[in-house]
């Protein structure tokens, strides 16, 4: 399926936006659930200055809702609006899965052998 290629100016294409690690990592935990802010951030050895910044870019996408609370902010994927890229990204999450399957089965099968 192709995506627009005419973007408004600063737009940024939607694979770039789930193309960073961080990004796709944190839609992973807000997938099926609203997370604040600072969990989100506590996820990660980064400084929560660069969380920030990957989840403005999640929400210029469009990709995540934010909610604010009082001084607290909450985050949870919108995945309507993934439309296309859900597939993409649940692709993602099952290749990982799978080879978290594949590294266990693996070292079972050391450990039985030894």
């Amino acid at each position: 399926m192709a995506f627009e290629t005419h973007r408004r100016e600063g737009a940024v294409e939607p694979l770039q936006v789930i193309a960073a690690p961080r990004r796709l990592r944190i839609l992973e935990l807000v997938w099926d659930r609203e997370l604040a802010a600072g969990d989100i951030a506590a996820q990660f050895e980064v400084s929560w200055s660069a969380v920030s910044q990957h989840l403005s870019v999640l929400k210029a996408a469009g990709f995540v809702i934010e909610r604010r609370a009082g001084r607290s902010r909450f985050y949870r994927a919108d995945q309507a609006a993934l439309g296309s890229l859900r597939a993409v990204v649940e692709a993602h999450w099952r290749a990982g899965l799978h080879r978290l399957k594949d590294l266990a089965e693996a070292e079972q099968a050391d450990k039985d052998h030894k």
